[in-house]
């Protein structure tokens, strides 16, 4: 039986990135499964690859037939961006484990959705004032950069994942991601040690 293991953290702590590293390391065998999102697409992204890029009206088609397993809405100030998952035949763990990425309230349903034992939580940390400055050096080389949405973002993320939240959440084990390759790595250790747990 295969596992989600689901990476989460606050805006700029890298877990995009490391996503992405973890995605290429093939001795981890690991499956992706793509969200959807309303917003627009940034510079470099590809529909399909990060998320799948669709409008509202594929919104309510979705909901309407019942495929929507999480959904969560952010008024930004460029309007109403949504981020969901959608049951679409991208999972089946009878065979396989996958790497998702989200936030704590996505995490949840998720969880609530596919069973506590098979969805397994990666929580990324940083430091307050150097994800700062990650997001402001990554907004910077956007065509049209957006400091007010950035801000929005990030003090957002403070009440998203409070402490208290995480406690809740059951949520222990984090991973502080100061050097991105040792953390990369200490992340597929833990979960070559799951699922050699799992195959025990």
């Amino acid at each position: 039986m295969g596992k989600i293991y689901y990476m989460m953290g606050k805006s700029s702590s890298g877990k995009d990135t490391l996503y992405g590293m973890l995605m290429k390391d093939g001795t981890l065998k690991l499956k992706t499964v793509v969200p959807y999102t309303t917003r627009p697409m940034r510079a470099g992204e590809e529909n399909g690859v990060s998320y799948y890029f669709c409008d509202e009206d594929t919104v309510e088609k979705l909901a309407a037939e019942g495929k929507i397993i999480e959904l969560r809405a952010y008024h930004t100030v460029h309007g109403i961006w949504k981020y969901f998952t959608v049951a679409d035949h991208q999972v089946n763990l009878d065979h396989q484990s996958y790497l998702m990425i989200g936030t704590l309230e996505s995490y949840l349903k998720i969880r609530e959705y596919f069973g506590i034992k098979k969805v397994i939580p990666i929580y990324i940390e940083v430091e307050d004032g150097m994800r700062l400055q990650r997001a402001l050096d990554r907004e910077r080389r956007q065509e049209t950069p957006k400091y007010e949405e950035l801000c929005r973002r990030f003090l957002a993320d403070e009440k998203d994942f409070s402490e208290e939240k995480l406690k809740e959440a059951g949520i222990t084990k984090r991973f502080c991601n100061e050097l991105l390759d040792e953390t990369k790595e200490r992340i597929a250790a833990y979960i070559r040690a799951q699922e050699q747990h799992q195959d025990a």
